[in-house]
């Protein structure tokens, strides 16, 4: 038996162009010769299509686009993924399921069983976990189909009390095929080999993992389908953040050898244990995240354009490494001539930071315009005068800037068209340094799932065959340019220090005493874990954020606002 692998690119409710990429993916298949074809985890409407799902009319469009598909699945056996409802008054009124056509018919249905609710997401909110189990036999072979979370109920400390997989056991199945939409970070693919090796070694028998591929909002789908073969060797990791289409023989991948050189057993990685070992800021600015973080953020920013419907941005460039490295991704995901600069120099700023924003565009090739704000800023102040008096000069000078700058980039974004892009990073976030309305103002947050000093070795990663961004912003102290001879510093720790801590405390979980027994001093963690806390005001207003962590802010983190917790 031939089963290819169709990892592809969905869009969230357009049945339309999900049915014609499907049908032209089993049309791919047929010309390989393939029995059976595989698609992603709910690839019918899109994932994750969240509460679309409490619409009637939006499960009517599922199932009236199986039935379009279905007319397709002829000579050759289909695998997709769909909501499918419950036909029993008791639970919830959907399945997440996964269909077999074959001879323009349904031949099977099976169900999704494990419901994952944490992080990004919030299965259990719709979906009913199956409650019976079988395989799905197609032309004498017995597959064990799952979905995604199915086989992820592995390590020392299950999550979830069944385990598909034994369930699916009892009827001796000869290959395991899984349907998924496995958000990336840039953990998942140790993560994601290590849980389909541990299959193949534990249950005996070859594994075909189909992921997603594309961006829906501030979720990424890496792709990086895999097929392991019964002696637990990897035969294929498909292409990652792109579709990819693959074709394998079952037959060959069957055949046992005693000298495959797999262990025995297989340990299951969590996104947690990952890097645990090295250096924090060694693990955050490794040359393998860097570039998986530049590809994953590039279709974040293309794939949200394309699907809203949008093409042209703007960007606010101060000359700093944030907004470089912001306007570097968007022109290589928009191309230069739909990315707009606005460099807004102040009686604070530095002459060379205009000049670094102006090579910047211009080695770039995109549109720029110096709008000066002296003026307007004076005017703020001099119509404040009756309020503020003789007060000194303080923050709320430094945010009357900030936020003069995010209207004159929405007064051009809603004059042309543009969609304003973000330019904070994580750190500033984290901590709150970051004006409301101001800096923190966009329709999409490019950078605001990467740490500060991640920032720099993009920028770095970036200038590896030319001078794109100059390299003065790079080496520079980094500076908000809101009063005489400001740095970052005199408001943060530094931020090698500071990144490490806030990886510790947000993505790993650590508190405050394992933190401290790591060897940070206690006065610096302590007022490090109450500026996050006490800044969630701010980041409950934030945009979008393009995810490319275990643990971003945003859908995937939910701390109260109001927690008086380590604040």
């Amino acid at each position: 038996m031939k089963i290819a692998l169709a990892q592809q690119n969905y869009h969230i409710g357009n049945f339309e162009k999900n049915v014609q990429k499907i049908i032209d993916g089993i049309s791919w298949a047929k010309k390989q010769n393939a029995d059976l074809v595989v698609f992603s985890e709910l690839c019918v409407c899109g994932y994750p299509p969240r509460d679309f799902l409490e619409f009637n009319d939006f499960i009517d469009k599922c199932y009236e686009s199986i039935d379009m598909i279905r007319q397709h699945a002829d000579t050759i056996g289909v695998l997709i993924g769909s909501p499918a409802r419950n036909t029993l008054l008791e639970g919830k009124d959907l399945f997440n399921a996964v269909f077999l056509l074959h001879e323009k018919e349904i031949k099977s249905e099976i169900h999704k069983t494990l419901l994952p609710n944490y992080d990004v997401f919030d299965e259990y909110r719709y979906f009913e976990p199956a409650y019976d189990w079988r395989v799905m036999e197609f032309k004498g072979k017995k597959l064990a189909v799952t979905i995604c979370e199915d086989v992820w109920n592995m390590g020392d400390n299950p999550l979830y009390r069944i385990t598909p997989m034994e369930k699916l056991m009892e009827f001796n199945p000869d290959v395991m095929i899984n349907l998924s939409a496995s958000p990336y970070n840039y953990a998942q693919d140790i993560v994601r080999n290590s849980i389909v090796k541990a299959h193949v070694l534990k249950y005996k028998m070859p594994m075909l993992y189909c992921n997603t591929v594309g961006s829906q909002t501030e979720i990424i789908f890496d792709g990086g389908s895999l097929i392991y073969d019964v002696n637990g060797c990897r035969i294929k990791e498909m292409k990652y953040f792109e579709e990819d289409y693959q074709v394998f023989d079952l037959n060959e991948l069957l055949i046992k050898r005693k000298d495959s050189g797999s262990e025995a057993t297989a340990y299951y990685y969590s996104a947690f244990e990952v890097g645990r070992n090295m250096d924090t800021l060694e693990y955050l600015v490794g040359e393998k995240n860097i570039d998986e973080i530049y590809h994953a953020i590039i279709l974040g920013i293309k794939d949200y354009f394309n699907k809203m419907g949008f093409s042209k941005a703007i960007l606010g460039s101060s000359g700093g490494i944030d907004s470089a490295v912001t306007q570097v991704l968007a022109v290589e995901a928009l191309g230069k001539e739909n990315v707009r600069a606005l460099l807004m120099p102040s009686q604070y700023s530095s002459s060379h930071s205009v000049e670094d924003a102006e090579t910047l565009s211009r080695n770039l090739g995109n549109q720029y315009n110096i709008v000066p704000i002296k003026k307007i800023y004076e005017s703020f102040l001099e119509e404040l005068k009756p309020i503020f008096k003789n007060e000194p000069f303080s923050v709320a000078e430094e945010n009357i800037q900030s936020r003069t700058r995010g209207n004159l980039l929405m007064a051009v974004a809603n004059k042309f068209g543009y969609i304003l892009l973000n330019t904070s990073n994580k750190s500033e976030l984290a901590t709150g340094y970051g004006t409301l309305y101001g800096d923190m103002a966009g329709g999409l947050s490019v950078l605001g799932d990467v740490y500060k000093m991640q920032v720099y070795a993009l920028a770095k990663y970036m200038n590896k065959k030319r001078e794109v961004i100059p390299v003065k912003i790079i080496t520079k102290a980094p500076s908000a340019e809101l009063r005489p001879n400001q740095k970052d510093i005199d408001s943060l720790p530094e931020y090698e220090k500071l990144d490490r801590i806030l990886y510790q405390y947000i993505e790993l979980r650590q508190g405050p005493k394992e933190i401290i027994e790591m060897g940070y001093e206690k006065e610096l963690v302590d007022r490090i874990l109450k500026l996050v806390n006490t800044n969630e005001y701010k980041r409950n207003q934030f945009c979008p954020i393009i995810r490319v962590s275990c643990k971003a802010f945003g859908v995937g983190r939910r701390v109260p606002i109001v927690g008086k917790y380590l604040s």
